[in-house]
């Protein structure tokens, strides 16, 4: 059966999984074979997400989950996004109990889906945001934005932002993190109509930092709406690149200053 969550649409045979490394063909269903398993837990300041202009000052519980259906060689977080989740030996996490671990916080906002990419296990997602926002609770995704409008529209309808990956401007880096950047531009597009949104772009020397692409991206930013808020990220060694140098600051400066000009709240992170 054919996966049509995201722009690869995976061939998905019996018991086998598709390049999310977490959906799978069982009985003819394409679910999640991991669903209720929760890699990662904690509470965080919101500005971490990065969100700055929505409920600054608060905490929030923050999840994630095993998966994710890019191949960036920079992940931070490759632990649990290149994983399938077969060796977790954690019992499942039901969408009550983090309700209730929600609601023990003190200055706790929700819920953020993030760590991972959460909407490789959308459904989940949406069971979790509809828990929480009938009682009253915010719901933040943090994702790379690469699934087709559908999946977006299906989660706007409970999530109230979302921070989104715009990683590059050009098909080319796109295609060497197995993304697509039409997607991405799309998902930002109809994710605008429905929540807040904020955006992070993690520059990493000689791979995505030409100024000439970096401005294109503003002009295309400003174009939806100016006061879209940018988070340009410093790279530090990860992962696959932990042999390329931290980006320079005076080039973060650089880049800033040229964003500032299309852009009305443009902010440098990892300084």
């Amino acid at each position: 059966m054919k996966c049509n969550i995201c722009f690869h649409e995976c061939e998905l045979k019996e018991n086998k999984r598709g390049r999310c490394l977490v959906r799978s063909n069982v009985n003819g269903k394409n679910i999640n074979v991991v669903k209720e398993k929760i890699s990662s837990i904690a509470v965080d300041p919101i500005e971490k997400k990065p969100l700055y202009h929505f409920h600054s000052g608060k905490e929030i519980l923050s999840i994630g989950f095993y998966g994710c259906n890019l191949k960036c060689p920079f992940c931070q977080n490759f632990e649990i996004s290149m994983n399938s989740g077969k060796n977790d030996l954690n019992r499942d996490v039901s969408k009550e109990e983090l309700l209730s671990l929600a609601l023990e916080i003190n200055n706790n906002i929700g819920i953020a889906f993030t760590y991972n990419e959460p909407l490789v296990n959308y459904e989940y997602v949406i069971e979790i945001a509809k828990l929480f926002k009938e009682n009253n609770l915010n719901t933040v995704l943090v994702t790379n934005g690469c699934f087709k409008e559908e999946i977006c529209l299906s989660v706007c309808e409970y999530i109230d932002a979302m921070n989104i990956d715009l990683k590059g401007f050009t098909d080319e880096f796109y295609k060497s993190l197995d993304g697509d950047l039409e997607t991405v531009k799309q998902f930002i597009k109809t994710a605008f109509k429905h929540c807040h949104i904020e955006l992070t772009t993690l520059i990493i020397p000689n791979e995505n930092d030409n100024e000439e692409d970096i401005e294109n991206m503003c002009k295309w930013i400003a174009s939806i709406d100016k006061n879209i808020p940018l988070h340009l990220s410093r790279f530090f060694p990860n992962y696959k690149m932990r042999n390329v140098s931290p980006t320079d600051r005076e080039s973060m400066f650089k880049l800033k200053r040229i964003c500032d000009r299309y852009l009305n709240y443009v902010y440098l992170g990892n300084m």
